[in-house]
């Protein structure tokens, strides 16, 4: 029987699969995607997280088998440019959450966390004294700068970051690539944070969305990952290639070689100061009780029969 206890290690998970116009089931201990070409076995002991795109028909077992297996399950739109409800990861501790809870609806605390967000993107720049107004416009020159870069490199003609998620098709290509990519990465980095026992919509920079951390995460990385995606797919569809697959394909490449995985729990620890989160413990199989006075007492009995007090 499987230990609730050991979770694999995050870093070595696969970061991602998009799977669209299937029916999921399960096959023995795993699941299949029956799709016209055949079965197709997905690895989902091994993944971070089964993005669910548009026709997708899946079974109660094969949900049961993605649970069971740490596997997060995401229902999305077409090329997972939109998310729609998502399924839980396997950790059952609260202790990373109860500490990103309390950074967060502490003022101070929220304020080093956010600074801490930023300095991870200037990592070879002295940032201590800087306000976070400041930060925020650093980061808006980096990341403008991300953009130039990627055109120059591509050749691809850049104008500004422009999308309206109501009119889809009046965004040009590169934008609309840029809005493929960055959701995969969404999608990774929301699997990876609700793995590792955080709450997706306690944000430090970001508020009052579900998704808060988890674009605070994503931002991390999108100068090394999602831009230079998408810049590279737009070239690669002018080319005559399917630039949605392109988009996918390159992702994951660009995850993979950028580490994102580990890094997404090294990073959260560090600006969360949790400590080590890359070993997720599930905790006991019975919570704890809070108490007024020693903070925690033991749950799973009966206290009246203890003697004490109503």
């Amino acid at each position: 029987m499987k230990n609730l206890q050991e979770l694999p290690k995050l870093k070595d998970s696969i970061s991602y699969l998009y799977i669209e116009h299937a029916i999921i089931e399960q096959n023995d201990t795993a699941i299949v995607a029956i799709k016209k070409e055949g079965k197709i076995p997905i690895p989902i002991a091994a993944m971070t997280c089964l993005l669910l795109g548009p026709g997708t028909r899946v079974t109660h077992a094969a949900i049961r088998a993605l649970c069971d297996n740490g596997c997060m399950a995401i229902w999305c739109g077409e090329n997972a440019t939109r998310f729609y409800a998502a399924g839980i990861g396997e950790t059952r501790s609260a202790k990373n959450l109860l500490k990103q809870a309390g950074a967060c609806m502490d003022p101070d605390k929220h304020l080093e966390v956010a600074k801490r967000m930023y300095q991870i993107r200037f990592s070879k720049m002295k940032t201590d004294g800087m306000t976070l107004q400041q930060l925020r416009g650093m980061e808006g020159i980096r990341v403008r700068k991300a953009y130039e870069l990627a055109a120059k490199t591509t050749g691809i003609v850049w104008k500004k970051r422009s999308y309206k998620s109501t009119d889809w098709d009046a965004a040009d290509p590169i934008n609309q690539a840029l809005s493929e990519a960055n959701a995969l990465l969404y999608g990774l980095c929301h699997a990876a944070i609700v793995s590792l026992g955080y709450s997706a919509g306690l944000g430090f920079i970001h508020t009052g969305k579900q998704l808060s951390f988890v674009y605070d995460v994503a931002d991390l990385y999108k100068a090394e990952t999602t831009i230079p995606v998408a810049f590279e797919a737009v070239k690669a569809a002018q080319q005559g290639r399917d630039l949605h697959k392109e988009i996918r394909m390159r992702c994951r490449t660009h995850f993979a070689n950028a580490k994102v995985l580990s890094r997404i729990a090294q990073d959260i620890a560090w600006v969360l100061q949790t400590g080590e989160s890359e070993e997720q413990n599930n905790g006991t199989q019975v919570g704890d009780l809070w108490d007024d006075e020693a903070g925690v007492t033991s749950g799973g009995q009966n206290y009246g029969e203890r003697g004490e007090e109503p």
